[in-house]
C-alpha cells in the first residue's frame, strides 16, 4: 500500500464484511472475483464484534491474499482480545500470508460482562498497535502494515474534537502506519478534520472513507451508527427518490461519485469506499475516478 498512484492518483480501496447467513458465505468469493477485476489497492475485511465472524474473516481475507493477488486488510477489534487471543490470531493471520492489519477498538460484545469490558488488556487501539508492533518480528519476522481508523467529525465517544486528535497522534506514535476514515458526507468537514490533523502533527496518510447511500432506509442505519452530518443535498435526493428503488440507487452512486471526484481533485491520500458487498458501487466510482 503506497497511498498514492505512481500518476498521483489517490489509491482506491473498498471493504467487504462476512455474510452472517451461511447460506450466503459463497456467494462473497463471487462478489471478490469481481471487485478484484477493478484492481483495488487493497481490500479490507470486516471483524464480527468479540470475533463472531473470526474464522469466516480469516477464511475471505485468504482468498484476497492468496487468490487474487490483492493485499488483505484484515480488521482485529482490541474490545474482543486478551493479549494471548492476539498473540493466536496473528499467527493464524501468518500462516495464510496476512500482514496487514486495521487496528480498531470495535464495539463491545452483547455477552461481555462490565467487569470483562473495564479489565480488558488493550482500552484503546492505540495500545493494541503498541502490542502489534512488539509482536511483529516474533510473529512474522517482518513488518506489518498497520492501518487505523479516524473520525472526520469526531469519534462520538470523544470528550471533544482536540482529544479526538490527541487520540490519533498516539496511534500514529505507537506505529500506525496510515489512516482511514469513517464515512462522511460533506467534503469540507474531511479538508477541516484534515487541516487540523496536519496542525496537530498527525503526518499519516489518510485515506477517506465514502459510503454511496442507495436507499432511504440505509441511510437511516448508517447515521444511527456513525454519527454523521447529511448534507441537504442528499437529504433533497432522498425525498424526492426515497420510493422510487432504481432513481434512488441511480441519485446516491451519482452523489458519490461527485464526491469522490472532488477528493480527487484535492489530492486525497486515498478513498476507501464502503461498498456493502455490492461490486456495481466499486465498479462505479472506481470507472469514474480513473476515467
Amino acid at each position: 500500500m503506497n497511498n498514492r498512484n505512481n500518476n498521483g492518483s489517490p489509491e482506491l480501496s473498498c471493504e467487504i464484511f462476512p455474510p452472517k447467513k451461511d447460506g450466503e458465505f459463497e456467494r462473497v468469493f463471487e462478489i471478490i472475483d469481481r471487485i478484484a477485476e477493478c484492481k483495488p489497492a487493497f481490500i479490507s475485511v470486516t471483524y464480527g464484534a468479540g470475533g463472531s465472524n473470526a474464522g469466516k474473516a480469516i477464511e475471505i481475507s485468504s482468498y484476497i491474499q492468496n487468490q487474487t493477488g490483492i493485499t488483505a486488510l484484515s480488521h482485529l477489534t482490541s474490545v474482543g482480545f486478551s493479549a494471548s487471543a492476539l498473540r493466536e490470531e496473528l499467527k493464524a493471520l501468518k500462516e495464510h500470508n496476512i500482514t496487514s492489519i486495521l487496528a480498531l477498538r470495535g464495539d463491545r460484545p452483547q455477552a461481555m460482562s462490565d467487569e470483562q469490558f473495564n479489565s480488558r488488556d488493550f482500552e484503546h487501539a492505540s495500545d493494541m498497535i503498541r502490542f502489534l508492533r512488539e509482536e511483529e518480528q516474533s510473529v512474522f519476522q517482518s513488518s506489518l502494515t498497520i492501518a487505523g481508523g479516524c473520525y472526520p467529525e469526531c469519534h462520538p465517544e470523544a470528550k471533544s474534537f482536540e482529544a479526538d486528535l490527541e487520540a490519533l497522534l498516539t496511534k500514529q506514535q505507537a506505529g500506525c502506519d496510515m489512516l482511514i476514515s469513517q464515512l462522511f458526507f460533506e467534503n469540507d468537514r474531511f479538508y477541516s478534520f484534515l487541516d487540523a490533523a496536519r496542525a496537530k502533527g498527525i503526518t499519516l496518510p489518510v485515506h477517506a472513507g465514502i459510503m454511496p447511500i442507495t436507499s432511504a432506509n440505509q441511510l437511516g442505519r448508517t447515521v444511527t451508527l456513525s454519527g454523521t452530518h447529511v448534507a441537504k443535498e442528499l437529504l433533497d435526493l432522498i425525498d424526492r427518490f426515497g420510493d422510487q428503488p432504481e432513481e434512488m440507487k441511480k441519485a446516491g452512486v451519482d452523489f458519490a461519485v461527485r464526491q469522490a471526484l472532488d477528493l480527487k481533485e484535492r489530492g486525497v491520500d486515498g478513498i476507501h469506499v464502503y461498498a456493502m458487498n455490492k461490486p456495481e458501487l466499486c465498479e462505479a466510482l472506481f470507472n469514474a475516478l480513473r476515467g
